[in-house]
């Protein structure tokens, strides 16, 4: 069923630009009319993977630039959105015309196409392409789109002839009149709002490709019916839909689960149950690189380092709300000693507990205390997603306590920290919004305006590009949401800047003024990187697992051309590694199979050893990135590790 008014809302939602249709600078460009931040203060340095990588040799890797071809969005092209969602109504009629017992329930628009959802037997690859075929005579056609108005008795009686319940249920959640109706020709008609193309010709049919099959619950209810989800992609023509695969295949070809296997970063295991992260050693090393630059740069900006519990009585979660508007996520209590406990959804309260812990001054804020806390929200088996949808996370927490006329100054610091910390990892293009005040909130009218004011005079000072989402708040205060750009132009929501009115009543928390008076004191929650566990999957995707050399995991590896020269090359690893280097040592296999297994592992340096470097003390070098280095002695080339590791550079 294509959307009727009332669904437009849910699609005008999917058809949003996510991460995966924004910008793909090497392969196709994307209009946006979100403007990008690209930072005016100079002197950082980052890093960013080549998006293409067809080979990597002892020289260093060969790019190829693709040609450019200009990708349009929903948002950009009223034709494009047309053309995708005439292709979710023709596809429908194509399955019930190949499939008669199918029912059809809603069809909309998405980022990079549409679906559709069919009551049915489930489908094969080979019924993917009997329903293309179908959809191509249908295109050929040129049959007409035709927008009817009728009554909401007429439209009952329609769905009631040709026995469709899902239009029923749709037409009872539609709530304005006249019922909308468009057909394709005489021959197949749906509940729908538009918009539509005038004619099924209007469709390049060698621009449309089916995708794929999935099971969706109706209505996202797994209580009720499995349909059968059928995804295409829909373009103006042939050659933006070779442009959309390319694309498509170089995010495959960087997919974090994939790499994260084949490079024994991390894994779910089905023992322990799904959605549960084990970091293997090697991604354990990152991760901690992660958490060490991330710990010394807080505590440079005025930040206290704590750590809390990962359970607390059920009461604090009763005095934090999150049982009542957030329970469907959190797990089920456990009766410890007659009282009930609860594993932590969110670090917020425990916060306050310490800000609580004694009477604090004006002159004592602000207070800004930040956690690595591990948090535990339960999520649907089927929408868990590699590491990128978990169910036991580390969130990069923190929290500020402040005075009302302390909030501009705060939220500047905080995104100073947010540019220092993200341009460290490679990230320097952002997407800024600023949310404002939704019709149901709670606090005044002044503070709502003085805090909103703040956020907008600091992102000015930062002299960042923002858009304003009016309304967009949370109930308890405005919000600044940044997201990330990646190697491929896709964002991805990272950094989020909250105020909050709400928790500090909740919880009664006070200062006392320059007058001894109890005050209630803004709180400000803030994270930068989201979640470690989202955050290097994201990490392993911009860089396509090839990590600079100071974040990779292993940083060289020691390769000797026989066993002769064993000893001489566990002499160089064990010195490499007492230096600082992360070195391993790699034989039994012949040189070139141990190059190439160096290479696969994406390893940023490799120091062969023969019988000539072990009589002078050396190491011929091999630069994954920048190819043969020539033979050097040993201790110069832990010094020239040492400075490129400082400097975050290439070898």
């Amino acid at each position: 069923m294509a959307t009727s008014r009332s669904l437009l809302l849910s699609s005008s939602f999917l058809s949003k630009p996510s991460s995966f249709t924004s910008s793909l600078r090497r392969f196709v460009y994307l209009p946006s009319r979100t403007p990008i931040f690209r930072p005016r203060r100079h002197g950082f340095s980052t890093v960013l993977a080549v998006a293409t990588e067809p080979a990597i040799s002892s020289t260093g890797p060969k790019k190829t630039e693709p040609a450019t071809v200009p990708l349009p969005s929903n948002d950009s092209s009223d034709k494009l959105l047309k053309i995708r969602h005439t292709c979710a109504h023709v596809m429908a009629m194509a399955v019930q015309k190949l499939f008669p017992d199918a029912k059809v329930t809603i069809g909309p628009w998405i980022d990079n196409g549409f679906y559709y959802d069919f009551d049915m037997e489930p489908l094969t690859d080979k019924d993917l392409k009997r329903i293309k075929k179908e959809m191509d005579r249908i295109i050929s056609r040129n049959l007409p789109l035709l927008r009817e108005e009728v009554s909401r008795e007429e439209a009952q009686k329609r769905i009631m002839a040709i026995n469709e319940p899902y239009k029923m249920e749709i037409l009872e959640s539609i709530k304005e009149e006249p019922i909308t109706v468009y057909h394709i020709g005489n021959e197949w008609w749906d509940l729908c709002a538009g918009p539509h193309v005038e004619t099924t010709g209007k469709i390049n049919k060698k621009a449309v490709e089916l995708e794929s099959v999935a099971g969706a619950y109706w209505r996202g209810d797994e209580k009720r019916q499995m349909l059968q989800r059928i995804y295409g992609t829909a373009w103006e023509n042939e050659e933006q839909l070779k442009a959309y695969l390319h694309f498509k295949e170089e995010a495959k070809r960087r997919d974090h689960r994939r790499i994260g296997q084949d490079l024994d970063l991390f894994s779910i295991q089905d023992e322990a149950g799904g959605g549960l992260v084990f970091w293997h050693p090697k991604g354990a090393i990152v991760r901690n690189i992660i958490e060490d630059s991330w710990k010394k740069m807080h505590v440079e900006h005025g930040y206290d380092l704590i750590y809390t519990p990962h359970v607390a009585k059920a009461d604090l979660w009763k005095i934090s709300g999150h049982l009542d508007f957030y329970r469907e996520n959190m797990y089920d209590q456990m009766e410890i000693e007659d009282e009930l406990y609860q594993l932590r959804p969110m670090n917020c309260p425990y916060h306050i507990l310490l800000y609580q812990r004694k009477r604090q001054s004006y002159r004592d804020l602000p207070i800004r205390v930040a956690e690595l806390g591990t948090v535990y929200r339960y999520e649907l088996s089927g929408s868990l997603h590699g590491l990128f949808r978990v169910r036991g996370f580390t969130q990069d927490d923190a929290h500020i306590f402040c005075l009302e006329d302390q909030i501009k100054d705060e939220i500047r610091g905080v995104l100073d920290l947010t540019e220092e910390i993200l341009s460290r990892f490679g990230f320097d293009k952002y997407e800024v919004n600023l949310s404002t005040r939704p019709e149901k909130s709670v606090g005044s009218d002044d503070i709502w305006e003085k805090a909103t004011c703040a956020l907008k005079d600091a992102l000015d000072d930062k002299g960042w590009s923002y858009e304003v989402d009016e309304g967009g708040g949370a109930f308890y205060g405005p919000k600044i949401d940044l997201k990330i750009e990646d190697a491929l132009g896709r964002k991805w929501q990272c950094s989020t800047i909250q105020v909050d009115f709400n928790l500090p009543q909740r919880f009664d928390i006070t200062y006392v003024d320059t007058n001894s008076d109890k005050k209630r004191p803004i709180m400000i929650h803030r994270a930068v990187l989201g979640s470690l566990e989202r955050f290097f999957g994201v990490l392993i995707e911009h860089y396509a697992g090839d990590f600079p050399l100071w974040l990779s995991p292993v940083q060289v590896r020691v390769l000797p051309v026989t066993d002769n020269q064993l000893e001489f090359c566990k002499e160089v690893s064990k010195k490499l590694r007492a230096c600082g280097a992360r070195a391993e040592l790699c034989h039994g296999e012949r040189l070139p199979k141990l190059i190439r297994n160096a290479e696969t592992q994406k390893i940023p340096l490799m120091a062969v050893v023969g019988p000539k470097e072990v009589e002078t003390g050396t190491v011929t070098v091999r630069s994954r990135f920048g190819g043969e280095l020539g033979t050097i002695p040993v201790d110069d080339f832990i010094n020239k590790i040492n400075v490129a590791v400082e400097t975050r550079t290439a070898l």
